[in-house]
């Protein structure tokens, strides 16, 4: 079982990984619906780290 930390730090790597890679981000210079996907997985864990939410993304308050 992967830890809060680890989640995190796997869901940075596949951001970045895809960006370094993606030939849509490359020639554009902006991301592609992929990378903010990726992009809000890594902010959704790190939210959920930062208020101590283990498991999961964090909650949405309305």
């Amino acid at each position: 079982m992967q830890t809060p930390g680890d989640a995190l730090e796997q869901a940075r790597m596949s951001y970045e990984g895809h960006l370094n890679t993606c030939r849509q981000c490359a020639a554009d210079r902006a991301p592609c619906a992929v990378a903010k996907h990726l992009r809000r997985v890594y902010n959704s864990l790190d939210l959920a780290a930062r208020r101590g939410v283990v498991g999961g993304p964090a909650t949405r308050m309305r």
